[in-house]
């Protein structure tokens, strides 16, 4: 079996993924694609101190996760794809990581962005990268927690003015 869980949240490894996606999905690979904790021993260190020894974790900058190494993880383990922000995703993807699902965990509030739910804020950039996603036909999940009902993209940022032109298929 191969199964691939493809997520953006700001912290990367966290206790939502480690206590609630890793046994959720049973999870045997977590890869963290980001190019500042790639090239960081420190940051990846803590990330791989974080993780139970039983869960092996892979850490990658976009472009050779993308180029080179995406398909290491599909060996019939069950793996949760990490990526810090929509643009290291949208990097990927436009690097030749192919994926049909995208969940949005969180994105933390900052200037300028728009509260979408308790732990995701957007912005036009935001969206401007996601709508790449969406036409290319990858859906748009936001769940937080394995126990949230996940909702899609598009029905939760109707509510955001700047939206309506931005999410159209």
């Amino acid at each position: 079996m191969n199964s691939t869980f493809v997520r953006v949240d700001n912290r990367l490894v966290h206790g939502q993924i480690i206590e609630g996606w890793v046994p959720h999905l049973k999870v045997s690979v977590i890869v963290v694609v980001n190019d500042e904790v790639a090239g960081d021993f420190f940051r990846e260190s803590v990330i791989r101190m974080s993780v139970p020894s039983d869960i092996e974790v892979q850490i990658y900058g976009v472009d050779d996760f993308a180029r080179h190494r995406w398909t290491e993880y599909s060996r019939g383990r069950v793996t949760i794809v990490l990526f810090r922000d929509f643009a290291d995703a949208v990097r990927a993807y436009d690097g030749g990581f192919r994926f049909g699902r995208l969940n949005i965990g969180n994105v933390h509030k900052e200037s300028g962005k728009t509260c979408i739910s308790a732990s995701l804020f957007l912005d036009h950039k935001d969206l401007k990268l996601l709508q790449k996603l969406v036409a290319g036909g990858v859906d748009v999940e936001i769940q937080s927690i394995p126990r949230d009902k996940p909702s899609k993209l598009c029905d939760a940022v109707k509510k955001i003015p700047f939206s309506s032109a931005v999410l159209e298929r």
